[in-house]
């Protein structure tokens, strides 16, 4: 009898356990989730820019209509990409694409005196923060996540539920691994 106690007792425990650790695994997707629409959000707003920026760029430098096809169609892409590995490599094609189209505009000194150019790379270089923001709070719940769904015990109850790992966002930019070169003139 005090067996059987003992023994319900542990299932019970178990049991509370178990629901515990599900109720972690179902919140922490919920974050991830959340986290990514906010990626999306501010996706959205960098592809609203775009448009804008191209405008701005053709009228100064007509002639440098493939940079300008370049952004147009990287652009396009990031937003039909559907999955984290797709945005991560449509969204790394965009950054090039747009690095190009600034370092056109640096050729043409009219257009870097421009109030409307100037507003919209200000406005750009803001949501490339937010952007950053965004990604680092989904990076952040993807770890928790990956960490919960990898780790002894609850790695049982997430592959009894079938959770799975989530992918990190991460944006490859070479300049940002470049050392920087500093010169005194």
């Amino acid at each position: 009898m005090i067996i059987a106690a003992v023994l319900l007792g542990l299932l019970a425990l178990l049991a509370f356990y178990a629901i515990a650790i599900y109720n972690k695994l179902v919140k922490l997707k919920n974050l991830v989730a959340e986290a990514w629409s906010g990626i999306d959000v501010q996706l959205k707003k960098r592809y609203d820019l775009i448009p804008n920026l191209v405008e701005t760029v053709k009228g100064y430098a007509a002639h440098e209509k493939e940079t300008l096809e370049n952004v147009t169609k990287a652009r396009t892409a990031a937003q039909q990409a559907t999955t984290v590995e797709g945005q991560q490599v449509a969204e790394k094609n965009l950054n090039t694409a747009l690095m190009n189209l600034i370092a056109v505009a640096e050729r043409y000194p009219d257009l870097k005196a421009n109030t409307n150019f100037l507003e919209l790379q200000a406005t750009l270089q803001t949501v490339e923060g937010d952007i950053e923001k965004a990604r680092r709070y989904y990076n952040g719940n993807v770890r928790e996540q990956n960490t919960l769904i990898e780790s002894f015990p609850s790695n049982i109850v997430a592959n009894l539920f079938g959770f799975v790992k989530s992918v990190f966002f991460e944006l490859d930019n070479p300049a940002e691994k470049q050392n920087p070169q500093v010169k005194f003139s």
